[in-house]
Parts: structure tokens; C-alpha cells; sequence
């Protein structure tokens, strides 16, 4: 599954390119009781109606892929009979056209998806005749085959705000009527996968909006599937992990896991050629571990690290991108340059401090004697340096430095007219 597999489903959901047969719907209050279910074909809908419905579905092939996106498989007992795969396989076959697999459908998503609240289960069908393509990408008047897919959408119903508003009835101002909205899916699904172009049996594309706490429950119960993390979730549980060990209470805490992440954020593959994506960076325990060494993490905080992240992620590893929170990225380099200030500017301290402490060396000794401290420095140009001279004035030996008209001259970095 990728981005152009996406979009090219995506881009589909228009009026004038939609091929869906049937839409069908199930509307459930808080109580977990169907209020009313409906079936039609979806191109018999009314224009204002079938735009609605065809933003609903987009919304499902929308966001990130590894977050908002996840290519779920079906272990080998759900794709037995009376596997939950089987099912999904009648009931796209059946077109959406039998009430009774319509009716089991919705039973056995309420009875798998957790949500307090009214909810519309959306579901519709289509048969997209995928055309041959060349290899500059352009289609040929050819079908490779026809890919039959189920797309499902879980959308809460919710009351409008109360307020007031004209009561045309009454020809007056007064509490507005509140109605159940339909707002955009929480969770859906896409089954069979599309990848590569193809039809996939063996997965499901799984879309929530919510990537802090999607619906696992949904995945196992509803689709049968292992549950994945999305990216907010690692995230998340490796900054707790390393938060955990290396304390998150000083800045010199902060400062090291901001350099974590700046070393993460380096390993992100640099987009190259558009039609070709880079090749993932996987994160083994063995990169983990070697990134916080490098970093600064003592050894026995990177073993414990490592451990964990191994326990947690198993094999289901992430990748850099998914573990870098941008804004912690840039307020890392904040903070790098504004030490790299400070830094410099000691340094300038120091090398001024030496140049008023250089050791001079006395007429007729080969090394210097002693350390004597200047108390005039100068610095002019190079063309300066051969005009300068010493000269008594009122008893007293001084520099004289000639000045043209337009010539200026500073003192301690304070400009000085001469």
C-alpha cells in the first residue's frame, strides 16, 4: 500500500468518475440499538445528497500513511471458514444486495467497536476496472481486472450547538431547533487492500482519525486483525520509554533527548525523484542503542532503553520519522545555537585576556622574562601600520597615528571623532 495506490481510489470519488453500485447504512443511538438502516443505488441519489456522501468517503483515504492509514493482515484462521475475512468476501460479493449479511454486518459492528454516543455505519461498494498503464504512466484503453472492494465508514451523529435563531413558523427570534449531524468518520476500512495497483485479499486498510487512540478493540474484534500502532502512538512510547530512564525534571535532561531527536530527525531519508519513494529506515534495537551512545546517554541508561524498546516494539519497528517531534527538533537547534553563542563569545574573552597577558621579550634576552600586560592594543589597517609613530608631547612619549579627513576611527567599539 502507498501514496499513489491511495490516490488513485482517492481521486475517483467525484461525481463524474464514481462507479459505486449501492450505498447502505445502519444508524445506531447510545444505547447500541439500531434506530433505522437504508440500501439504495448510489448513483440514484439526488446531487446534493451524493456530494455528502462522496465527502464521507473520501475522508477515509485521507491522512498519513503508518498514522491515519493502516495496512492490517489477516491472520490464517480468519481466512478459514467462518473467518471474519470469509465474511468481508460474501458480503462483497453479495454486492450489498443481501438484508441478511446487511443485518449481521451491523450486529457484529456494534457489538466489536466501542463509542459512547449515536453513530451511522456507512458502507458502499464499487467495481473499479483498473486500466493497463504504461510506463510514463499513462493509461491504455485496457483493463488489467477489476478490482471489487467494500469501503465502510463509522461517522458520530451529533446534536447541534443550541443557540437562537429566526422561527420563521412563529415570525419571530427564538431557541433554534437542534438536529443529529452526521460529522466525518472516526473509523472505516477499505477491504480488499489495494496494492500495487492490484487486488489484496490477505489485507485491509484501516482509517482512524483519532492516531492517539484509534480503535484497537475494532481492529481485533471487527476485522479480525493484529492491531498496529500508529505513528502518534510510537511516538509517544518512545519518549516515554527514554523519558523514563534518562528523567525529564532538568534541562540537562531535555537537552539530551532533544539531541536525540535532532539525531533522528538526520536519519530521515531526503526526498528524492517524485515517482519513486525512498526506502524506509528501519529502527532495530542495534541503531536505537548506537543513536544514544552517540548522543550522550551513559551506557547502563541506553541498555535499559534499548531492552524496553525492544520488549514494546517487537517487530513491528519504527521508522525515524515516526519517532521525531518537529518541535522539539527545532528547539533543540534553538538551543544548540544560542550555547554555540555563549561559547564563542567566552572564547572571544579568553583570546583577549591573552593578548593583554603576552609575554614580551627584553632587549638582549633570548626568551622572554617576564609577562607584561598591555595597556593600549591597536588594530588599523594593514596600510595604517607604517604611518605610525612615536613622538614627546608635554614630556610625555605618544603614538601619533595620522588621520585623513574622511577617516574614522573607534575606541573600545565605541565610535570617535578625531
Amino acid at each position: 500500500m502507498n501514496k499513489k495506490d491511495i490516490l488513485e481510489l482517492k481521486k475517483r470519488l467525484k461525481k463524474d468518475a464514481c462507479t459505486f453500485t449501492r450505498l447502505c447504512g445502519c444508524y445506531v443511538d447510545a444505547d447500541r440499538q439500531k434506530v433505522t438502516s437504508f440500501g439504495q443505488t448510489f448513483l440514484n441519489l439526488d446531487d446534493e445528497e451524493m456530494f455528502k456522501y462522496l465527502e464521507i468517503a473520501r475522508k477515509v483515504f485521507s491522512g498519513t500513511i503508518g498514522n491515519n492509514l493502516l495496512e492490517l493482515e489477516f491472520p490464517a484462521k480468519e481466512e478459514a471458514s467462518g473467518g471474519r475475512q470469509q465474511f468481508l468476501l460474501g458480503l462483497r460479493e453479495s454486492a450489498l444486495q443481501s438484508d441478511e449479511l446487511m443485518e449481521t454486518f451491523y450486529d457484529h459492528i456494534i457489538d466489536s467497536y466501542q463509542y459512547v454516543g449515536n453513530y451511522l455505519i456507512l458502507i458502499f461498494h464499487d467495481a473499479y476496472d483498473v486500466m493497463t498503464r504504461t510506463t510514463d504512466h499513462k493509461n491504455l484503453d485496457e483493463s488489467e481486472e477489476v478490482y471489487e472492494y467494500l469501503l465502510c465508514a463509522i461517522c458520530p451523529v451529533t446534536l447541534t450547538k443550541p443557540g437562537l435563531g429566526y422561527r420563521p413558523d412563529e415570525n419571530r427570534i427564538g431557541p433554534r431547533v437542534r438536529d443529529w449531524v452526521v460529522g466525518a468518520p472516526d473509523t472505516g476500512f477499505v477491504f480488499p487492500a489495494f496494492t500495487d495497483r492490484s487486488t489484496d485479499i490477505h489485507a485491509v486498510m484501516f482509517y482512524t482519525r483519532d492516531t492517539k487512540t484509534p480503535h484497537t478493540e475494532f481492529m481485533e474484534a471487527g476485522l479480525g486483525c493484529d492491531p498496529r500502532m500508529t505513528a502518534t502512538e510510537k511516538k509517544l512510547t518512545f519518549q516515554s520509554i527514554v523519558k523514563e530512564v534518562i528523567g525529564e525534571d532538568d534541562d540537562k535532561s531535555d537537552m539530551l533527548f532533544m539531541d536525540i531527536q535532532g539525531s533522528l530527525n538526520d536519519m530521515i531519508p531526503a526526498a528524492g525523484d517524485e515517482t519513486a519513494e525512498p526506502e524506509p529506515v528501519i529502527l532495530t534495537c542495534s541503531t536505537i542503542t548506537e543513536l544514544l551512545a552517540e548522543s550522550g546517554v551513559p551506557e547502563e541508561q541506553t541498555a535499559v532503553i534499548g531492552q524496553t524498546y525492544e520488549n514494546v516494539f517487537g517487530e513491528e519497528l519504527p521508522e525515524p520519522e515516526q519517532l521525531v517531534d518537529p518541535k522539539l527538533v527545532e528547539e533543540g537547534g534553538r538551543r544548540r545555537e544560542k550555547l554555540d553563542l555563549i561559547h564563542q563569545v567566552e572564547n572571544l574573552k579568553q583570546q583577549l585576556n591573552d593578548a593583554r597577558s603576552l609575554p614580551v621579550k627584553e632587549d638582549g634576552d633570548e626568551e622572554p622574562s617576564a609577562v607584561k600586560t598591555y595597556d593600549v592594543i591597536l588594530r588599523v589597517k594593514p596600510e595604517k601600520v607604517s604611518q605610525i609613530h612615536s613622538q614627546m608631547i608635554d614630556g610625555k612619549k605618544c603614538l601619533v597615528i595620522p588621520m585623513d579627513e574622511d577617516e574614522h576611527a573607534a575606541v573600545n567599539g565605541i565610535n570617535t571623532s578625531v
